[in-house]
């Protein structure tokens, strides 16, 4: 969606006179081929086809001709996605069936058994990685993350491009790995837990329902609210005492959050690194949906320890620099920050992030984390040389998927930048990832102490990145327990009022814009009075 004068619309591209058909014969890649008998793919239910998968192993090549010998059988099949679903290259949800209908657990491809799969469609993102690559990233961060492989598609005699096979989000030993909850489960340890539950939009598109909401609003005062769902157990097999164990919990550490004394107790409800790292991979891929959509938490057994952990990631085909709203193009600001400079949108962040940022050893540990990923699962030469890999491995198969789905120079929504080569659109993933890693190593370490953690009643003020070039944050906490809000003046060294802004909250930066012609080179003093009358001041430069 693009937001076009307060309002937001989808904004789409008309391909199907461009649509070319693809001489297909091999490929280096795996080949899935669907056939559905003359059926169309409807949203739901799924329909029942035949798939067969083509895998002669790393290195060797694979042949239409060749036999099906990675699968061969029954599938259900159905689009999957939201608004992804109005673009001509589809995604669908996958399920491997029996001879009688029934689930049957396969491996594809390497992958651990499971029924449910989806094959995603890269369209809008033209480097045709960034889900793949931002769950590559996730698995060295989070305790899981899923696996993909990519492969090249025909459906009904059709060649349709490159697709990700990928996992679905599921509790077993391989994936989330929590207690499964059955049915007579219903008292006692065995009731809590384990659960999948999510935040997402609430309505029929895309399928999703609502199942309770939340008492607290995301934005305090605000007219949006937060739906909670069920994905493990599923709204139509979890059992009314496990509805009402599950809700009454997550409303429980809801009121513990809210509440002043909030920084005592809520390490004793959530898998803190978890929480953490989830942030982190939003933040490293500056995902618009991050936080709010799509947004994946569980509970194991109180016998298995009981937290809620935040995770898997899932959706982030909107990240990573192509989205041209919301701010999801600039390789500087906070993810986070979303309700901030798109606070009309209907489906905003929920407080609980907002609220965990304002203690100061929430940031620490955000620091800490970040030092010791950035030192090794993600350094620069993990980090890039992913992607390196992946266009390597796709330099052919992207060939015929662009011939197939000609988009190379032309806008897709949401794009922010339209590279005419693959080539270019891999450059600019590289090169917005480089600003954005730069952006966050200086901005990590300037709301986060990790040597001296701030103590009891110590403020935070702090001017950052300084010296400055085309814009600042500012972030200030005073160390009470007292919700402050701040005015903000900037005046240059011959006394002159350069900017003046009021009202921010405590606890949430705010990015102030340097336009050269009100800030030229030079020294500033930045003042900042509290609703007390009490006034900071810093020593801003300008580069």
């Amino acid at each position: 969606m693009k937001k076009i004068a307060g309002l937001y619309c989808l904004l789409w591209i008309t391909l199907s006179p461009l649509i070319a058909q693809v001489n297909f014969t091999s490929s280096n890649l795996p080949i899935v081929v669907i056939n559905t008998n003359g059926q169309s793919i409807p949203d739901e239910p799924k329909i029942t086809a035949t798939m067969g998968v083509i895998d002669n192993g790393p290195g060797q090549r694979n042949y239409m001709t060749d036999p099906f010998n990675n699968y061969n059988g029954l599938i259900g099949i159905e689009l999957r996605g939201s608004s992804s679903q109005s673009y001509p290259k589809k995604a669908y949800g996958i399920e491997t069936r029996d001879a009688a209908g029934e689930d049957l657990p396969v491996s594809l491809l390497g992958m651990p058994e499971e029924s449910d799969w989806a094959l995603i469609a890269p369209l809008n993102d033209k480097t045709l990685m960034r889900d793949v690559i931002t769950h590559l990233y996730a698995s060295r961060a989070l305790p899981w993350s899923p696996r993909s492989r990519y492969c090249e598609v025909v459906l009904n005699g059709d060649y349709i491009g490159v697709y990700a096979l990928i996992e679905t989000i599921k509790r077993d030993a391989d994936r989330v790995d929590i207690a499964k909850l059955e049915e007579d489960e219903v008292s006692g340890d065995d009731v809590t837990g384990g659960y999948i539950l999510r935040m997402d939009k609430y309505g029929t598109s895309g399928g999703i329902g609502g199942n309770w909401l939340s008492d607290y609003p995301p934005i305090a005062g605000s007219w949006q609210q937060t739906w909670f769902q069920y994905d493990t157990p599923k709204e139509e097999d979890i059992q009314p005492q496990q509805a009402a164990y599950i809700q009454n919990h997550i409303d429980a550490f809801e009121d513990m959050l809210a509440a002043p004394d909030f920084k005592e107790h809520y390490e004793d409800w959530i898998d803190l690194d978890t929480w953490v790292n989830y942030l982190l991979v939003q933040e490293i891929t500056r995902n618009v949906d991050g936080y709010r959509l799509s947004a994946y938490f569980y509970k194991d057994k109180d016998s298995n320890g009981g937290k809620i952990a935040m995770g898997p990631i899932w959706d982030h085909n909107i990240s990573l620099g192509i989205g041209d709203y919301c701010e999801g193009a600039n390789p500087a600001g906070w993810a986070k920050d979303f309700n901030i400079f798109c606070s009309g949108d209907g489906w905003v962040i929920h407080f609980w992030w907002s609220r965990l940022w304002s203690d100061p050893a929430f940031r620490q540990r955000i620091g800490a984390n970040w030092q010791a990923l950035r030192q090794d699962e993600w350094s620069n030469a993990k980090l890039f040389g992913a992607i390196d890999s992946i266009s390597n491995l796709l330099s052919e198969s992207q060939v015929r998927n662009f011939q197939r789905w000609p988009v190379l120079g032309t806008y897709v929504w949401p794009n922010s930048f339209i590279g005419s080569s693959y080539a270019q659109e891999v450059n600019y993933l590289r090169s917005w990832l480089t600003q954005r890693l730069g952006w966050l190593d200086a901005s990590i370490a300037a709301v986060s102490d990790t040597t001296t953690p701030p103590g009891p009643g110590e403020e935070i003020f702090k001017l950052y990145p300084n010296p400055a070039d085309d814009f600042v944050y500012l972030s200030v906490q005073d160390g009470t327990t007292i919700v402050q809000s701040y005015d903000v003046q900037f005046w240059n060294t011959s006394g002159q009022l350069i900017l003046s802004s009021k009202g921010h909250p405590e606890g949430q930066p705010i990015r102030f814009d340097l336009p050269d012609t009100r800030f030229p080179p030079g020294v500033y003093i930045c003042r900042v009075t509290d609703r007390f009358d009490r006034v900071r001041f810093a020593r801003l430069v300008a580069k």
